[in-house]
């Protein structure tokens, strides 16, 4: 008589492994719509730092439109996946810059840094930054 045990683990080990996710692009027209509804009080309708909200926080929002060429001219795409889903907090108003949670949730993401590493993200997230990417301005 085969064990349970040994029938589970056979079974394992003749399953295929998942494969790794693939390194994907967001769709810009789906995170403009995204940056819209949470992003813009704060950083502005085009994303330059002066959105209404601007003038109460405590740290001035940033231009994201500068983001790559603040960087030596290479999108930091690690530090702004990071800030947007709570990985590197940023104080804002005395508080973490908000992190929208559930609303950034979604199936799962890879987007890949200029090195070629994979960075692990969600759907939406992968969408905000493609726009984020698409609003910035030449050095």
């Amino acid at each position: 008589m085969i064990r349970p045990i040994a029938i589970a683990l056979a079974l394992a080990l003749a399953a295929p492994l998942a494969a790794p996710l693939a390194a994907q692009e967001g769709d810009p027209e789906a995170g403009a719509q995204s940056y819209s509804l949470f992003c813009a009080t704060c950083h502005g309708p085009a994303a330059a730092g002066d959105g209404p909200s601007a003038e109460i926080l405590a740290v001035a929002p940033p231009d994201l439109t500068r983001l790559a060429a603040d960087n030596g001219g290479t999108f930091p795409l690690m530090r702004v996946v990071s800030r947007i889903d709570g990985r590197d907090p940023l104080l804002a108003h005395g508080a973490p810059m908000p992190i929208y949670g559930p609303f950034f949730e979604g199936e799962p993401a890879a987007l890949a840094t200029p090195a070629g590493q994979p960075v692990l993200t969600s759907r939406p997230i992968a969408d905000l930054v493609a726009w984020l990417r698409s609003v910035q301005v030449a050095q």
